[in-house]
């Protein structure tokens, strides 16, 4: 199996510093990203097996862990069959084990709340699915997400509907603080709700929430606004935003840098603690040439930044956090290969390259499971 080559030195050593972002006090700069692994009841609770899963990750020695995508509300939030939520305190509830699992293992942990949008591919509370406009999203739905087929037309939100997938955010980030979560985490990346009134392409309106990028910014605004006012200021509170999306993996921002610090601009006046960044390579620039995302991110948005895409080499990993272009560093596929990935770094183990059959034909914990049984079998 091909190795990653871990044996560039000490510049990694930044990696095991200690940060304070908010209130919130990490051991290092290594945060688990979020990952959708579709693994929860069918009514949206955690299992034992989610808290296992979870908690390898801070034994293994990240420093926080960042949820999944978490639904907010019961109406059109939930993007998929078997994810978790926070909308109701049975969920709420089911929450605790998986944190305190994750605390007992040294991490701090947050919640990643989120709305699917037009991007919804399976949700047993509506039978259709609504977006800033009536427009169907490009691409297929993901078969590793149980999805098949086109997205179905969504329908244009109606202003009651917006006011109440605000308040799904809010009363979620509520029972998230409740729960024992050390934070959350907006998503506003990846073309789900909140990236889809950013885009232009999905965004038509001519309201409040449409035209030019400060009116197509307002949800992001009002939704940052409103989980700021339910959960106080002692509470860790991010933002995660991306250009590309999970059905459009190149789309980029149509005017560039200049649209870029814009959009951080405006992040740098809210009540936010980070900002996540997400790209393919996070370490490239951006548009072509200049800064990266992250880069632009901590030069506009005045907070921390937490950068993510392809950052399992942990020299890159570091170079990011050495050139000051990001405070911390999330992996997934990283993560996904090694639980263990900080605690390996530290020891000088090498690192496999990330199995993606672990994630197929189903992206759940039971697939993994399989997988990893039957190349145990394999080795016997």
């Amino acid at each position: 199996m091909s190795t990653i080559n871990t044996h560039a030195a000490h510049p990694r050593d930044c990696l095991f510093q200690a940060l304070v972002i908010g209130r919130m006090a990490l051991r290092n700069r290594l945060a688990v990203a979020p990952m959708t692994r579709v693994s929860a009841t069918d009514g949206g609770c955690t299992t034992e097996r989610m808290a296992r899963y979870y908690g390898a990750f801070a034994e293994g020695g990240f420093g926080l862990i960042i949820t999944e995508g978490i639904y907010t509300d019961k109406a059109y939030s939930q993007g998929y069959l078997n994810q978790p939520g926070l909308a109701d305190d049975i969920q709420r509830d089911t929450w605790t084990t998986v944190i305190d699992r994750v605390h007992k293992g040294g991490a701090r942990m947050i919640a990643q709340l989120m709305h699917a949008g037009a991007l919804s591919q399976g949700n047993p509370y509506r039978g259709d699915s609504v977006g800033p406009s009536a427009v169907r999203p490009i691409g297929q739905q993901m078969a590793i997400y149980r999805g098949e087929g086109d997205y179905p037309m969504p329908r244009a939100m109606v202003p009651d509907e917006i006011t109440e997938a605000i308040r799904g955010f809010a009363d979620a980030a509520v029972r998230a603080r409740q729960a024992g979560f050390d934070g959350v985490e907006i998503h506003g990346a990846n073309g789900y709700l909140l990236d889809q009134f950013l885009t232009e392409g999905t965004n038509l309106r001519s309201d409040h929430y449409g035209g030019d990028l400060e009116r197509r910014l307002c949800l992001i605004v009002e939704v940052t606004q409103a989980v700021r006012a339910a959960v106080g200021p002692e509470f860790t509170v991010g933002l995660r935003i991306s250009q590309g999306k999970v059905n459009d993996f190149t789309h980029k921002w149509r005017n560039g840098e200049n649209e870029a610090v814009q959009i951080f601009g405006t992040l740098a006046k809210l009540p936010l603690d980070y900002v996540h960044t997400t790209e393919f390579e996070a370490w490239k620039s951006a548009f072509g040439n200049g800064a990266s995302l992250a880069s632009l991110a901590r030069q506009h948005a005045g907070v921390h930044v937490i950068a993510n895409g392809s950052l399992q080499d942990p020299t890159r990993a570091a170079d990011m956090i050495g050139s000051s272009q990001a405070d911390v560093v999330s992996l997934g596929r990283g993560a996904l290969a090694h639980s263990d990935w900080p605690a390996r770094v530290l020891r000088g183990v090498p690192l496999n390259e990330f199995d993606r059959e672990i994630l197929s034909p189903i992206a759940d914990l039971a697939n993994e499971d399989r997988h990893n049984m039957e190349r145990v079998r394999a080795l016997l």
